[in-house]
């Protein structure tokens, strides 16, 4: 690998060569297995490897639960080959296709589009997110002002995340959208990329509501800095470069406060 070893690279590379175990092959399954779990999924850890390295099932399944982790490896690889695209409202549109494609549809079910904005009104945690006529204008403003950043930083990616999910622009799959924004958003700007496990579940919604209800930002961003203190070890492991500098979520609030 004549290139440095950094999280994108070792990922570019290992996809491209279709290297079995090594970080590419551990971040598509424990990504796809905890972003799908902590949203309901009922596929284990090992039924999710499984699929991703054999593309069958291992023991009894739901048919939605192994559709969303074939399609969620496949979104991750389209943030790979799309990483230094912008992040247009086509392109989120295009991800939550990915997400969404192939799943099981009743005709009655007119609430369903995929691959596009909501149609009917939804609420999320108790909080009500942007009506149906207004996401559109949203997005726009959200992806405009996004794009407008000369350099992103973890407070960045938070906040985008944060309005993203108040928005709610789908009527399913929001989070998990969400959350592959913010590793594209990582993997671009040379940030070390997090997934939110079982433990800090809890923790990221409130961190969620506080930062859309009432203008703290402390708990989210503390949440993003533990997983990627996580992440950490597994990029030791793996012998994978990052910056190694010490930050605060405190910190992170005052450069952009000040």
């Amino acid at each position: 690998m004549a290139q440095p070893r950094t999280v994108l690279n070792t990922l570019l590379h290992e996809k491209k060569r279709k290297i079995s175990g090594g970080f590419y092959h551990k971040m598509q399954v424990d990504f796809a297995y905890n972003s799908n779990h902590i949203e309901g999924s009922r596929l284990t850890h090992d039924q999710t490897r499984y699929i991703f390295e054999t593309h069958t099932v291992d023991g009894v399944a739901h048919v939605d639960d192994i559709i969303e982790a074939a399609n969620h490896f496949k979104c991750f690889d389209y943030i790979l080959d799309t990483v230094h695209d912008p992040i247009t409202e086509e392109y989120v549109k295009r991800l939550h296709f990915l997400l969404k494609n192939g799943l099981p549809i009743d005709d009655d079910e007119d609430d369903v589009v995929i691959g596009d904005y909501k149609k009917y009104p939804n609420e999320v945690g108790q909080i009500q997110t942007v009506h149906p006529r207004e996401v559109a204008s949203n997005m726009a403003a959200l992806v405009c002002d996004f794009a407008k950043k000369d350099t992103i930083d973890l407070f960045d990616v938070a906040e985008f995340h944060a309005r993203f999910e108040k928005i709610h622009p789908f009527y399913d799959g929001n989070g998990r959208v969400g959350r592959l924004l913010a590793l594209k958003m990582c993997l671009a700007n040379d940030i070390v990329p997090f997934f939110i496990n079982d433990d800090s579940k809890m923790f990221y919604y409130m961190g969620l509501k506080e930062w859309q209800t009432d203008n703290k930002k402390e708990r989210l961003l503390d949440v993003f800095l533990s997983m990627q203190d996580d992440m950490k070890c597994i990029l030791d492991y793996f012998e994978i470069e990052y910056d190694k500098s010490e930050i605060r979520a405190r910190d992170l609030i005052q450069k952009h406060t000040t």
